[in-house]
């Protein structure tokens, strides 16, 4: 690669469905959107590609894919876009209102291109009805297929949950992928030329050398994760942010573009809490069966 690719890393969009109230919903998330596509739009040079590293949005319905859907296209850019799935969004719902595809509503969506000399690879970490994320049966399988094509070409994996970094803590398992496919992502990509990991999840901007792979995450457009509070909880303060990739024969740069943000507090809710929570709705789910 002789000339410097730019690309956009978005993430968390948790567009909501214009039309129902979402007592969940804690900013206008289409707002904000329509302002950073309308950022990118004036970048020079142009981005080739963007990437949404999943939470499309906020609660999975088809009216809210929808309305993502017409704000993309209104927003007049001219470049693909490349989505993941997050642990907010809802494969049924995506997949008729997204692609408008009718068959296999609840496969994993995976998904690949090359454009501009890059090896795009995008994976579904969503697991129904889980906050923290996993592959299902065949996913690292295409993934190591993936991983052999264009072996020539560098490739940059994007897909909800980050690899995991506090793996002894099991009570920290929820913000990124699960400790056992973490351990198997890092076999599968072990000497291949990953130039890159795109997450989000966790709300707030992280770069973390993973096994010699930087791995980031961006905030999104949701909320921002207070980090001085996270010894307590969860803190979600106003604040947004996108980021700016740039690849370079001497590798990857990253280089995040926030919003204007005041940091008043949106929502707030301890670890003990947030974990009473988890654990009454897996009972319920469990209960349905």
């Amino acid at each position: 690669m002789s000339d410097a690719v730019t690309f956009i890393h978005l993430t968390d969009l948790h567009v909501g469905n214009p039309d129902v109230p979402d007592a969940y919903l804690f900013s206008d998330t289409s707002s904000t959107l329509r302002r950073i596509l309308a950022e990118i739009k004036t970048l020079v040079p142009q981005p080739k590609f963007i990437v949404v590293s999943g939470d499309l949005t906020n609660q999975g319905d088809d009216g809210s894919y929808n309305h993502l859907k017409a704000i993309m296209a209104e927003s007049g850019l001219d470049m693909p876009v490349l989505y993941a799935l997050g642990n907010h969004d809802k494969r049924d719902g995506f997949y008729p209102a997204m692609l408008g595809r009718t068959e296999d509503l609840f496969a994993p969506y995976d998904h690949s291109a090359v454009i501009a000399g890059i090896h795009v690879v995008v994976l579904d970490t969503s697991v129904p009805g889980k906050v923290g994320g996993s592959f299902e049966a065949g996913q690292l399988e295409w993934l190591k297929g993936e991983l052999d094509s264009h072996a020539e070409l560098p490739k940059l994996l994007v897909m909800h949950h980050a690899p995991a970094l506090d793996t002894h803590n099991p009570d920290m398992e929820w913000e990124g992928l699960s400790f056992a496919d973490t351990e198997a992502l890092r076999h599968a990509v072990s000497g291949k030329n990953v130039i890159g990991i795109l997450s989000g999840h966790i709300h707030y901007d992280r770069v973390a050398n993973w096994y010699g792979i930087p791995s980031v995450v961006g905030i999104g457009q949701h909320a921002a994760t207070d980090v001085l509070w996270l010894h307590e909880g969860l803190r979600m303060l106003d604040g947004a942010a996108f980021a700016i990739g740039t690849l370079r024969p001497s590798g990857l740069a990253i280089t995040f573009a926030p919003q204007a943000a005041t940091r008043r507090e949106l929502h707030s809710f301890t670890f003990a809490r947030m974990t009473e929570l988890l654990k009454q709705r897996d009972a319920a789910a469990v209960a349905a069966e």
